[in-house]
């Protein structure tokens, strides 16, 4: 997916950004008026996102203020909300020995990690679940307002803030990255879990839900489909070497996902060594692995107060950044599209996200995960999916790639290989195709842990999917019904280039200067002429006369 999706993609949507120097509504509405709709489908796609995204700050947030203490609270099992179940890990510092009492070897013991953030951080042990939300946590709450106030503050002035800020936020996480894998590989069993994570699995190859996950890494990872790239390139200058910005930021980006699969994985063999098991019950994905399964592992370190601030501290930098490009894009878009937005950019954003706060509050409830889950299964998956497929169709086949080979030729002086064409043209959108039907056949209604959602859970889920991938067609209704001429004249000027339209305006309007020239010399011609014989007809009778 990286390399016949990712790459291309994000080559293409920086290139696009760059030459429109647009965001994504009013880019995607220069490139073929009838298909702006995926502008306000990747805007809607992103602002759902943002509605999720930033409560997992949120929680790293909270989980950073817990490190503060002379121990750290998911260490034992003698809290308040420790259930008989919980067992606790003792650490020998003078053998560094690790020994679990875990009596009978019952998989239904849980851990003090697990117990504090299910029935601390969350509470989710108190919801019955998406219908039962419960009261609002206020220790949650408030994190997620400091979330949202950091990032109105480094986003209401505009790009040149948030640039600033970036200069620690992505900087930051490879120092802390660095220091986590020195650690991680010298714990005992770190080696098995490197084993573990180099040695593929091709059973899962034929899973659909592994091709859409890949797809959806690749591409919450690069960011096309959400109009980040488009919004970030469009302040580029013209010129830029946009190709190599593209190589050098997809490789960067992957080694350090690879390096961070070290840094998680060494960990994840030391717990099953610690525990005595394999290590596919150990990994896990999503929240779990970072809020359950990398806090038990540093509580078993000795430092394990530092490992915490720093591991939680480089989460909130690596969140802060990802939801500084996702905002950006929604503002950047509204801006250029709409003139009161870009006129009171500082309003606006603090009324945006006045609005991401108010919804975020339903993720800061008792059973606010099973809403987050919600969102997070059914905002950004198949309509992502959709949204690039449309972007690979348009610009390849509509847009076409020799034109957008041509623009990037005029920004850096090269045309784009055989290789980039092939995968805008075929392999990119015929791939997609492919996990989007291969994905819709393996659907499965959503499910938690053993929580089945309720069927309108679903309902919404799919609702909120389809808003964005809609807003294609609905966009495209309603330009050809603005426009006037036939369908056939309608669909010609709405797939014409904003470019094209302008230098046959141009063109248009240079044709009836010349005409009007043509005539106004036509005309003085004509007036001097009937000058001269009136001059010679009064002349005349003088001559006889004479």
């Amino acid at each position: 997916m990286l390399i016949i999706g990712g790459i291309p993609l994000f080559y293409m949507e920086l290139a696009l950004g760059q030459f429109n120097r647009k965001g994504a509504i009013t880019c995607w509405g220069r490139i073929c008026p009838l298909f702006k709709g995926i502008g306000y489908a990747v805007v809607l796609i992103a602002f759902y996102v943002d509605f999720y995204y930033n409560v997992i700050i949120a929680w790293a947030l909270r989980f950073f203020f817990a490190s503060f203490n002379s121990m750290l609270p998911w260490t034992t099992c003698n809290n308040e909300w420790n259930t008989p179940l919980c067992r606790q890990v003792i650490i020998f510092n003078s053998l560094n020995l690790i020994s679990i009492y875990d009596y009978h070897n019952s998989i239904n013991y849980t851990t003090p990690a697990s117990e504090y953030f299910n029935r601390r951080i969350l509470e989710i042990h108190l919801s019955g679940g998406i219908d039962d939300l419960g009261t609002i946590k206020y220790d949650m709450a408030i994190c997620l307002l400091i979330v949202y106030i950091i990032c109105y503050f480094s986003l209401w002035k505009g790009i040149s803030t948030s640039g600033k800020v970036v200069w620690f936020t992505a900087i930051f996480p490879y120092i802390v990255l660095f220091i986590l894998f020195i650690r991680g590989i010298t714990l005992p069993g770190s080696l098995n879990g490197i084993k573990y994570y180099l040695y593929p699995n091709f059973s899962k190859i034929a899973d659909a839900e592994v091709w859409v996950d890949a797809a959806t890494q690749v591409f919450f990872s690069l960011g096309p489909g959400f109009g980040v790239l488009l919004a970030y390139a469009s302040y580029n200058k013209f010129n830029n070497n946009v190709y190599k910005d593209a190589l050098l930021t997809s490789i960067i980006n992957s080694t350090t996902s690879f390096v961070a699969g070290f840094v998680i994985f060494s960990v994840l063999g030391y717990i099953a060594y610690s525990t005595g098991k394999p290590i596919d019950s150990v990994a896990t994905e999503g929240p779990g692995l970072v809020f359950v399964v990398y806090p038990a592992a540093i509580a078993t370190m000795p430092g394990s107060i530092f490992w915490s601030l720093i591991f939680f501290m480089m989460l909130l930098t690596l969140g802060l950044d990802s939801s500084f490009g996702g905002s950006e894009a929604i503002i950047t878009a509204l801006s250029d599209e709409f003139k009161i937005i870009g006129d009171n950019r500082e309003i606006f954003v603090l009324l945006l996200f006045t609005l991401y706060f108010i919804v975020g509050l339903l993720s800061c409830t008792q059973g606010g995960f099973y809403f987050f889950y919600l969102l997070d299964r059914y905002a950004a998956g198949y309509s992502m999916l959709f949204a690039v497929l449309f972007e690979t169709i348009v610009v390849s086949w509509i847009y076409g790639t020799k034109r957008f080979c041509n623009d990037i030729n005029e920004m850096i002086g090269s045309k784009p290989g055989i290789y980039w064409t092939i995968c805008w043209r075929f392999i990119a959108p015929i791939f997609l195709l492919f996990i989007i039907i291969y994905g819709l056949i393996g659907y499965e209604p959503l499910t938690y842990d053993q929580y089945i959602y309720p069927f309108w859970a679903n309902v919404c889920g799919w609702l909120i999917t389809l808003s964005s991938i809609l807003m294609i067609p609905a966009v495209a209704i309603y330009q050809l019904l603005i426009t006037k001429g036939t369908f056939y004249q309608r669909l010609k000027i709405l797939t014409t280039p904003w470019r094209d339209t302008i230098q046959q305006q141009n063109q248009q309007h240079h044709h009836q200067l010349q005409q009007q020239q043509q005539q106004t010399t036509t005309l003085l011609n004509g007036s001097n002429a009937t000058t001269a014989t009136a001059s010679t007809t009064t002349l005349l009778p003088s001559i006889v006369s004479v």
